[in-house]
């Protein structure tokens, strides 16, 4: 049993042990497992570079 959550109305976030509460299917509340071999990372980095959501980007955008 894992510690789950679905957002509520108000910003905030409705805890569970249960994967389908209400008729909603949970979300984790545990960050994903760190690795320091990460052999997805410059995926990610493009997929960010793409979409402008990266925070180099965004930095060098307000300037």
């Amino acid at each position: 049993m894992h510690l789950m959550f679905i957002p509520d109305g108000h910003g905030g976030r409705q805890y569970s042990l249960k994967k389908v509460l209400g008729g909603q299917v949970t979300k984790s509340a545990h960050p994903a497992r760190f690795s320091p071999d990460d052999k997805w990372s410059r995926h990610r980095i493009a997929l960010k570079k793409r979409y402008a959501i990266l925070i180099e980007n965004n930095k060098a955008g307000k300037q």
